[in-house]
């Protein structure tokens, strides 16, 4: 009888711990975890990527976007700017967008001339499988994440405060890679993301 309740105490104990790779919007990853790899995805460059081939840069900014989203469009701009700040081979910061919706208007052929129509200066992926973005624990399009050095997540969740560029005071995504080129912790570490439900098939 002891064993017994001391087994149902246990994990009654268990239960009431918090999910240890859970953040408070994120079902998957907390602030600090190892951030997932990818590998072989193709790009609107016509290349295949891998975060591997990232090694050299300090910071890496992973963005699950896509193109049928009117909130992920509203952002487009602002992502080229984000890319277009840290643009060049020198630069210590890569801005890497992906999209996995299998919508048509969201497959490869559709990112390619978005890329090409924008003058998109960040690299742009695309993955059928849905994988990368299941492993981040992707909701929202756009939704963005900020790896440091170590490839641990320092910042995930919505770009800035607000849609509407001409009212945004929190720049959260900025923030956190001025945070972690000076190896450093943002102030900000976690936000919700907005925007359009990322299009996952129903697995089975």
């Amino acid at each position: 009888m002891r064993a017994a309740l001391s087994l149902a105490l246990l994990l009654l104990c268990f239960a009431c711990l918090p999910l240890a790779h859970a953040g408070e919007f994120n079902e998957v990853l907390s602030i600090g975890s190892i951030a997932p790899s990818w590998t072989d995805l193709p790009g609107t460059d016509g290349k295949s990527h891998s975060l591997a081939d990232l090694a050299a840069k300090p910071v890496v900014v992973v963005i699950f976007t896509c193109v049928s989203c009117p909130t992920a469009a509203d952002y487009e701009d602002r992502i080229n700017a984000l890319a277009t700040t840290h643009g060049g081979d020198s630069s210590q910061v890569a801005v890497v967008t992906v999209c996995v919706n299998r919508v048509e208007a969201d497959r490869l052929p559709a990112l390619t001339a978005r890329a090409a129509e924008k003058k998109f200066q960040f690299t742009y992926l695309y993955d059928e499988s849905q994988k990368i973005a299941r492993d981040f624990g992707a909701v929202f399009t756009p939704e963005f994440y900020v790896l440091d050095r170590d490839r641990k997540v320092i910042y995930m969740g919505a770009m800035d405060d607000n849609t509407d560029p001409a009212k945004v005071t929190q720049h959260y995504v900025d923030d956190a890679v001025a945070a972690a080129l000076a190896g450093k912790s943002p102030e900000t570490k976690e936000v919700i993301a907005r925007g359009c439900r990322v299009r996952y098939v129903r697995q089975r």
